[in-house]
């Protein structure tokens, strides 16, 4: 499963030269990835009020062309896997059919109160197991 939103770019997201700054595709995979735990049945407020957390532990993204001021785009992204208390989010960022960037982020399931590594109550495994993608996002 393949979750998808778009996104115009406003000034603010932008550098001196126009140019969508480079990590603002970070607060884009967020974006995305808050959709996808949505479309899941999960939305990332429910897992909290469980008392459980997502926090990035690993964040990795390359850049292919530049994103502008005024440009539509279209994030998308996937559960590619999981291990143990990982989880590992796959995401493209795409104006129209050209590919701007593409990367992932490694998430710990997190005691909120413990603040320690959990791994996922079987409901909430389920539920991303189901929207996890097998290949590569698409566009």
């Amino acid at each position: 499963m393949t979750s998808r939103i778009q996104y115009r770019v406003p000034y603010a997201d932008t550098d001196q030269m126009g140019v969508v700054y480079y990590a603002n595709y970070l607060v884009l995979f967020e974006r995305v990835r808050n959709e996808i735990l949505r479309d899941c049945g999960i939305p990332y407020s429910d897992m909290e009020a469980r008392g459980i957390g997502l926090p990035v532990v690993q964040a990795h993204a390359d850049y292919y062309k530049p994103g502008f001021y005024d440009d539509l785009l279209t994030i998308s992204g996937g559960f590619e896997k999981i291990s143990g208390a990982r989880v590992w989010v796959k995401c493209q960022v795409h104006r129209a059919e050209e590919l701007l960037a593409e990367g992932h982020t490694v998430h710990v399931f997190m005691d909120l109160k413990k603040r320690c590594p959990v791994r996922p109550n079987p409901s909430i495994l389920s539920a991303i197991e189901a929207g996890s993608i097998d290949e590569n996002v698409e566009s």
